[in-house]
C-alpha cells in the first residue's frame, strides 16, 4: 500500500552503503518513476545525469578541490567526505531542473515539480530496497564548471543511491493536528 511505503521511506546516507552494484534496469525504473511526477502545464522540468564508475570519483575530486578553493578554512574531515561519499554510492543521479523557455509557469512550480519527481524516485528506491539520499551542498553553484548544462537548466542536488545492510531508522513525526487549520 502506498501509505506504508511513504512511511517506510528514509534517508540512507553514503556512509551506510555497501559495495554492491545497482543494475541499470533498476536505475531506469527509478528514473521512469520520476518521469510520472505532476507538473503544471506539462512542462516536465526534471532532468537527470546518471553517474557511475569513474564519473563518481571525478565528481568527488571536483567537489573537494572546489571546497578547498572556496573555503578560507577548509576542514579535513569535510574534504575526505566530499571525496569518499561519491565513491561509496552505487550511482549518483544529478538532479536538474530545465526552466520552460516560455516561462509559462513560475520557476518555483518547476522546482516543486522536480522535487516531486525526486520523491517518486525515493519511493521507488524504497520499494526496490535501495538506500537513497538527496544532497544539496552549497557547492552546487559551481557545477557548471564540472558538467555541461543547457540554457535555463540548473542543478538542484545529487541523489545518492546504494544498498545498505543497516536497518532503517525509526522515524517520528509530530501530530498532523498541529499543522492543520480546518476552515468551514
Amino acid at each position: 500500500m502506498i501509505f506504508d511505503l511513504i512511511q517506510k521511506r528514509r534517508s540512507v546516507f553514503p556512509a551506510q552503503y555497501i559495495d554492491k552494484a545497482i543494475s541499470k534496469s533498476d536505475i531506469e525504473k527509478v528514473l521512469e518513476a520520476a518521469n510520472w511526477a505532476p507538473s503544471h502545464r506539462k512542462t516536465e522540468p526534471w532532468r537527470f545525469k546518471v553517474m557511475q564508475g569513474e564519473a563518481k570519483e571525478k565528481l568527488g575530486l571536483f567537489l573537494s578541490l572546489k571546497y578547498m578553493e572556496t573555503d578560507p578554512k577548509p576542514k579535513e574531515i569535510k574534504v575526505k567526505k566530499l571525496i569518499e561519499n561519491p565513491k561509496r554510492a552505487g550511482a549518483i543521479i544529478v538532479i536538474c531542473m530545465q526552466r520552460d523557455p516560455n516561462e509559462s509557469v513560475p520557476e518555483w512550480e518547476e522546482i516543486a515539480a522536480t522535487a516531486m519527481a525526486v520523491q517518486n524516485m525515493w519511493l521507488c528506491c524504497t520499494e526496490l530496497g535501495i538506500g537513497s539520499y538527496w544532497s544539496s551542498p552549497g557547492l552546487l553553484k559551481y557545477m557548471n564548471e564540472f558538467l555541461e548544462f543547457n540554457d535555463g537548466e540548473k542543478c538542484l542536488g545529487f541523489f545518492y543511491m546504494g544498498y545498505s545492510d543497516d536497518e532503517p531508522a525509526e522515524a517520528t513525526r509530530g501530530s498532523i493536528d498541529e499543522k492543520v487549520v480546518w476552515l468551514d
